[in-house]
């Protein structure tokens, strides 16, 4: 049975009114938890690109990506759970691993499966909530991984 059921939250996956790119973050990270996407990243056979400054590079430590001189271009790592459906993982902060997908590519239940599958990965991999919060909306998650549930839930208040 999937973790949530397309009918429930397509409003909530609409580009238009949700704005296209939510904001995914795992709260609460540290240097070895970036660490541990990475290496989820490499041992999963998905398809990535690391990418910094415009140059195309071989995915590299967390320590080191997060330990660039502040004035440094953000690097981005872009992962595709599947074809057709991207996630863009920006490394800001060591404390909160931030990433982005795009509504547009995740319409309908097989995509929105493909969704809770990498995010669920993810935060089993960390033992820890992966949020979704709409465009622009920090702090109110739509939907995420509850590791004490094991599952993606919705979050969001429906009114």
């Amino acid at each position: 049975m999937p973790d949530l059921l397309w009918d429930d939250v397509a409003d909530w996956f609409d580009p238009e009114e949700m704005g296209a790119l939510p904001d995914l973050r795992v709260p609460g990270a540290s240097v070895a938890d970036w660490q541990a996407v990475l290496d989820l990243v490499r041992d999963s056979g998905l398809r990535y690109r690391y990418e910094e400054g415009g140059s195309v590079l071989p995915l590299p430590r967390a320590a080191a990506v997060l330990s660039r001189p502040a004035d440094a271009e953000c690097p981005n790592l872009s992962v595709w759970p599947a074809p057709g459906t991207v996630a863009i993982f920006r490394f800001s902060s060591d404390e909160e691993i931030d990433f982005d997908v795009d509504l547009r590519e995740l319409q309908g239940q097989e995509r929105l499966d493909v969704l809770c599958g990498f995010l669920r990965s993810i935060g089993r991999r960390l033992e820890k909530p992966v949020l979704m919060d709409p465009e622009g909306a920090h702090g109110h998650p739509m939907l995420g991984y509850d590791p004490k549930a094991d599952r993606v839930l919705f979050l969001a208040d429906s009114d």
